[in-house]
């Protein structure tokens, strides 16, 4: 696989098996471009190319959580360190930050960090936005305002240790002087080379016949990690501070007001920083960054932005390699033109029907490409769904001239269509209506909540469709599903085309069927005795499997490894799964109601799968599982808490935490969180403005606390 081919379909029509394998190869990819960044100082992509591969290996682990690799770029930060330099462990780790790459993705950083927050939207949530600098990080760490050491990021956790280097640059203070300087201070900022001291920089090296420098940020990082500091001093290397690290105590409450307070201690801090009420703001001075991007004398790459209350952003918190409460608005990547030369449909595991562009192979960001996602019909008719770029009315045609650009996603899309350069005779796009893979009705379903129609077209054929029979046996054999050791993808095709494995359930019946068949699996192709041997006893090794690994390898729209895990502990054995989705077959009564408030679970997901486990061709194949295999039931949580096994509803606004606070805190106690109040509810936490679910509570006779009274029941 190379960076040429990779990333060309839509992750939604992928099968967990390639998946797995780009993941593998995105990972092995990336840690070697983290190396030559951040360990060598030269990297050998463009900043937009290595956000794409990142941005690829994000949609991919997004579509399949499952897949998720211990190694995942996803779940670490910088690269391995370099032998050379004495390592510093940095108390508070070095993250990275998540990307934006439009406006949209802007809007919804604030939506999520509202929604956690509980924050008002009539009330201002101000952040901070400044220049990202494209330079090497750095922490400095100050003991009663004296310098003691400077570590570059490294690995995020573990740094290097440039303390000499750092003190021959100019920017960086080698004691604080002022207010209110903490007994512990630690600094974090860029290093970076100007653009003006770069030029001059070259000059001399080309003046003394070396060679010169490729860009300011290589340059500076490699005169930062040099180990004769006398090399460094003699580079005008700068300093921009704008965060902190570990500190003995917080002197100011807000990122603008520590910002200032640096300055005061004699850092250089960034003159178009500035702090803003609402989004609006935000982008207006990321527009003018942009404007002003050119005649700066150093480079960025993007604005970060910012939650300015250091109160709120302690609560936001993080998540894997980045924080909740900031985001890096990268500036976006380059366009091409080029030609439609066809469009291509697949069929994916949920029977997705996903059009692909098939384009004249042209360079994008120095990446050769021939293929861009068409996300799905409404996209090609240019009525602007699924986040189409192309303008409303300008749809697309085999044959015309489009613009394509890779705005942080190594999966290019269409951006416009030349409509002046439209061949003659051309017509319209039309979806077929008719599953390319088994002739059955394609069609748009409306979604029961929104009365809206869905943008994805699908096939209905169900398991007669081979394009979802085939992907639904290779996700049932998936590493988090069922996870047959010899039993992968390309075995899957084989026995599905040699009629040895239809369904899942024919899967733990093959040795018996090959005991009395004349065609031995030890005499075809690709087995012998040995092998065929191991794949039996590897298929009687997972006759006892986990509920929620079960209800996964099942398959069931909307039901992903979060909810199987959701609807496994919710209804502890499989027995009582069937029964219950067989009382909700009509969406409603007493178990439809238990089933739609497992917090977690949504009304789409119960639908679906009350649907699948109704649906005869399903339940029979679900039954013919359950007779070859024992599904282990999930046990109680045990806890000595007061509401261990307790399921628990919050309702009302809640004052002391955010109601997602408030149920992880219940989940930790071993109780169940439920969204509404049933006869099965046992605890009802109401806040102010409670409404219908604390007077059903009261009339159910379910005992009610306050916000006080349930932090006093459990001890808080």
């Amino acid at each position: 696989m190379s960076k040429t081919d990779i990333g060309t379909q839509d992750p939604k029509s992928m099968d967990p098996a390639d998946v797995a394998r780009e993941l593998e190869w995105l990972a092995g990819e990336i840690a070697a471009h983290d190396a030559r960044y951040h360990g060598e100082d030269a990297p050998t992509i463009s900043d937009a190319e290595y956000d794409a591969l990142r941005a690829r290996n994000a949609a991919l682990e997004a579509q399949f959580p499952e897949l998720v690799r211990e190694d995942s770029p996803s779940q670490k930060v910088g690269s391995t360190l370099q032998d050379k330099f004495e390592k510093i462990a940095h108390r508070v780790p070095m993250l990275s930050l998540d990307n934006a790459f439009s406006d949209d993705d802007v809007a919804e950083f604030a939506v999520r960090v509202r929604r956690f927050l509980k924050w008002p939207e009539d009330q201002p949530l101000p952040m901070t936005a400044e220049p990202k600098i494209d330079g090497l990080s750095l922490a400095l760490r100050y003991e009663a305002g004296a310098l003691v050491s400077a570590a570059t990021r490294g690995d995020g956790a573990v740094g290097e240790n440039v303390t000499a280097n750092a003190r021959t640059i100019s920017d960086i203070p080698q004691s604080l002087n002022g207010k209110d300087v903490p007994d512990v201070m630690e600094v974090r900022g860029e290093v970076y080379l100007g653009k003006q001291d770069f030029a001059e920089l070259n000059a001399r090296m080309e003046a003394q016949g070396k060679a010169t420098y490729v860009n300011p940020r290589n340059t500076a990082a490699g005169s930062l990690r040099q180990l004769d500091s006398a090399i460094t001093a003699s580079r005008p290397l700068r300093f921009f501070a704008y965060a902190w690290g570990d500190v003995s105590a917080v002197p100011r409450t807000s990122q603008m007001e520590m910002v200032d307070l640096f300055a005061s201690w004699g850092f250089s801090v960034n003159p178009l920083m500035g702090r803003f009420d609402d989004v609006d703001g935000l982008l207006d001075r990321y527009r003018l960054i942009e404007e002003k991007r050119s005649s700066l004398d150093y480079d960025i790459d993007g604005v970060v932005y910012k939650v300015d209350n250091l109160e709120l952003r302690a609560r936001l918190g993080f998540v894997s390699r980045s924080p909740r409460w900031a985001i890096a608005h990268k500036f976006p990547a380059e366009k091409a033109v080029t030609k439609l030369l066809d469009i291509e449909i697949q069929v994916g595991r949920t029977g997705a029907i996903s059009p692909v562009a098939r384009l004249e192979p042209v360079t994008v960001g120095g990446v050769v490409v021939s293929n861009a996602t068409l996300h799905n019909e409404d996209y090609i008719a240019g009525i602007g769904s699924h986040g189409a770029p192309i303008r409303e009315g300008r749809d697309l045609r085999i044959g015309d001239t489009v613009t394509i650009f890779r705005a942080g996603d190594v999966i290019p899309k269409v951006m416009d269509v030349d409509l002046s350069k439209r061949p003659e005779g051309s017509v319209p796009y039309k979806l077929p209506d008719i599953c390319p893979a088994c002739g059955s009705a394609a069609v748009r379903e409306i979604n029961e909540k929104t009365g809206r129609m869905d943008s994805v077209r699908r096939c209905t054929g169900g398991l007669v469709c081979p394009a979802q029979a085939v992907e639904k046996l290779k996700h049932f054999v998936s590493r988090n599903a069922f996870d047959i050791d010899g039993l992968g993808s390309k075995q899957v095709v084989a026995f599905y085309e040699w009629g040895l494995i239809a369904n899942a359930a024919d899967i733990f019946t093959l040795r018996e069927r090959d005991a009395r068949s004349l065609k031995k699996l030890k005499n075809r192709d690709g087995f012998g005795e040995t092998s065929a041997a191991k794949l039996f006893t590897a298929i009687d090794a997972r006759r006892e499997i986990e509920f929620q690994r079960f209800i996964f390898a099942l398959g069931i729209r909307h039901v992903g490894e979060g909810n199987a895990k959701l609807l496994a502990r919710h209804f502890h054995t499989v027995e009582a799964l069937l029964e219950g989705m067989t009382a909700s077959a009509e969406f409603a009564g007493p178990a439809w109601e238990e089933l739609v408030s497992v917090d977690g679970i949504g009304e789409t997901a119960a639908r679906a799968a009350v649907q699948f486990f109704n649906e005869p061709h399903n339940r029979s194949v679900t039954d013919a599982l359950l007779q070859q295999l024992t599904v282990l039931p999930v046990e109680e949580v045990k806890s000595d808490s007061p509401v261990a096994g307790k399921t628990v509803v919050f309702t009302g606004s809640l004052e002391r935490m955010t109601r997602d606070e408030a149920k992880a805190m219940a989940e930790r106690l071993g109780a169940k969180v439920a969204g509404s109040v049933s006869g099965k509810t046992d605890i009802l936490v109401a806040g102010p403005g409670a409404g219908s679910k604390l007077k059903k509570a009261q009339e159910l006779g379910i005992e009610t606390f306050d916000e006080d009274g349930w932090l006093q029941l459990i001890g808080k």
